[in-house]
């Protein structure tokens, strides 16, 4: 059973967005795969297009430093940093913060315009998923429609490879409700509107991590 200071995020988020109630579920399942990934060492990699592309930085952003913690090191890693350099050590040791490790995939631009001018463009993601991903990582698409190329293919791909998917998109989930294992799908169908309640939703999970991993 999930811990109710974490479970208090997802409560508190349909409490501000009640349009998000049939998403609650989905949110909570999505919320386990993520905490299972990262507490065996996974990672993970989240690709869309457009505002969503946007979205997947914005969520790399929240992980990989603090998003509402400081998240010090430990004290082990500021050890090791000041016994290499004791003076540049101490800086790091100081500042540095913990992270949950996440790669947005649309970062990589020599990558993926040399992919989209040699082979596919549709296949950029899906070339990077097939580099990166490990099994028992996870591979986040995010796409309003649900039917995104690129994102179909990389979730795909990241099947193979032994990684989950968890899909964020409209209220049909499109072809991307059939590949996922989770798919938050959220109660709209115009894209901006799906985009407007994309964001409180992964606000939600990373809070959620970050107080299961840094509190």
């Amino acid at each position: 059973m999930l811990a109710e200071n974490i479970k208090k995020y997802a409560d508190e988020l349909i409490t501000r967005y009640p349009v998000l109630a049939g998403s609650f579920e989905d949110i909570l399942k999505a919320y386990e795969i993520l905490e299972q990934s990262y507490t065996n060492g996974g990672k993970l990699l989240i690709a869309g297009n457009g505002g969503s592309c946007s979205d997947a930085n914005h969520i790399v952003g929240e992980l990989m430093k603090g998003f509402c913690s400081k998240r010090p090191l430990s004290e082990e890693m500021k050890q090791k940093l000041i016994e290499i350099n004791p003076e540049q050590g101490v800086d790091l040791s100081e500042r540095l913060q913990e992270a949950l490790p996440t790669i947005a995939l649309d970062n990589h631009n020599a990558l993926n315009t040399a992919f989209l001018n040699d082979v596919d463009g549709y296949m950029t993601y899906a070339q990077q998923v097939n580099g990166y991903a490990e099994n028992g990582d996870v591979f986040l698409g995010i796409s309003t429609s649900g039917n995104s190329k690129n994102i179909l293919y990389a979730a795909i791909t990241a099947k193979a490879k032994g990684a989950k998917v968890i899909g964020l998109t409209g209220r049909t989930g499109g072809k991307l409700l059939e590949l996922a294992d989770v798919c938050i799908r959220v109660d709209e169908t115009e894209t901006y509107k799906i985009q407007e309640l994309h964001l409180p939703v992964y606000h939600c999970l990373c809070l959620m991590l970050e107080e299961r991993f840094f509190q």
